[in-house]
């Protein structure tokens, strides 16, 4: 397949070639205790997404409010408005936690000697596939946050009626719901343009430093692998024509952004520097020239922002790597 397979690795002759079953993996005994425990977590994310895409907010209520700041029955239909969504917003964050421990004991799984991360990705596919679910949850939770302003605008009215009914003395019963040491965190998770991928990444970071005689390599090869896996999957007709379901190419296309901005976020000189081992203009090429028409869908919008995310994308150096191999 001469360059198709040349993805991340320079050396064609040691770049993994398999097929990593993102629609029919199951657990084997070995995965079931791992497995089990992330898919607690993630049978609630389809929901969280359903919710999330229903989002309406309280737009209405908290102008007529503002505009009329001394009419207290407005008052009280707006605050009656915003605080069952902030309640929402609150169960939000929360999985997001759980989200990040899923992802701690899969990075446990799949980065553990003294298999490679080759080996764990193709033997134990149930775990590679609930990283990929929990990847394509993310950037989705995450598109459709960004395209939602009234969920920062519902949480930033929430905090300023708090704050000024405090001092009144007046519906104090709320911050029962959500203190203020809550409405703090859940602050600085809604103000990230893309909070559960900032999540994912802290959380990644957190599992390198923190497991000291696990080597870098272990966890930056285990994404890197896996993001050339789905570049070749997509770009391979033999693999490609596995696919059962329509949706399942845009799913590996997403899993591969993910991978790779979690990459950028552990590596030391991140996924879009020169000395980097995965190939950009190789990844950019799949992006543009992907064979479905990913490139005039909102896949192609995900991908754009994912890489302006990139936390060494703005460096001028890796900035003009990507921009020269994507013109």
């Amino acid at each position: 397949m001469g360059n198709l397979l040349k993805v991340l690795n320079k050396d064609i002759e040691n770049y993994p070639h398999f097929f990593l079953d993102f629609e029919n993996a199951q657990a084997t005994d070995a995965e079931r205790e791992t497995w089990e425990k992330v898919d607690a977590v993630l049978r609630q994310s389809d929901g969280i997404l359903s919710e999330l895409q229903n989002y309406q907010g309280a737009i209405t209520e908290i102008r007529q409010a503002i505009s009329n700041s001394s009419d207290q029955d407005l008052q009280e239909r707006a605050w009656n408005a915003v605080l069952p969504l902030v309640l929402r917003l609150k169960c939000y964050y929360e999985f997001s936690l759980c989200l990040a421990d899923a992802l701690r004991s899969l990075l446990g799984a799949l980065t553990s000697p003294p298999h490679t991360p080759t080996q764990h990705l193709e033997r134990e596919q149930a775990l590679a596939k609930q990283f990929a679910e929990i990847l394509h949850f993310t950037l989705r939770f995450d598109e459709l946050k960004m395209s939602n302003p009234a969920i920062q605008n519902d949480f930033s009215y929430y905090r300023r009626t708090l704050s000024r009914n405090k001092m009144k003395n007046s519906h104090s019963g709320a911050e029962n719901e959500v203190n203020n040491e809550m409405a703090n965190r859940m602050s600085l998770f809604y103000a990230e343009a893309t909070p559960m991928l900032k999540t994912l990444s802290d959380v990644t970071s957190k599992f390198v430093s923190e497991n000291k005689t696990l080597p870098i390599e272990n966890t930056t090869d285990c994404l890197s692998t896996m993001a050339g896996v789905c570049k070749v999957m997509l770009e391979t007709p033999e693999y490609r024509s596995r696919f059962t379901s329509e949706h399942t190419a845009s799913f590996c296309l997403r899993v591969m952004v993910g991978v790779i901005i979690l990459y950028d976020h552990v590596h030391p000189v991140g996924a879009f520097a020169r000395t980097s081992k995965i190939d950009v203009s190789c990844f950019c090429r799949t992006r543009i020239h992907y064979p479905l028409g990913i490139r005039h869908s909102k896949e192609a919008v995900v991908l754009v922002w994912c890489l302006y995310w990139s936390s060494l994308y703005n460096q001028e150096s890796d900035a003009i790597v990507y921009k020269n191999s994507c013109s």
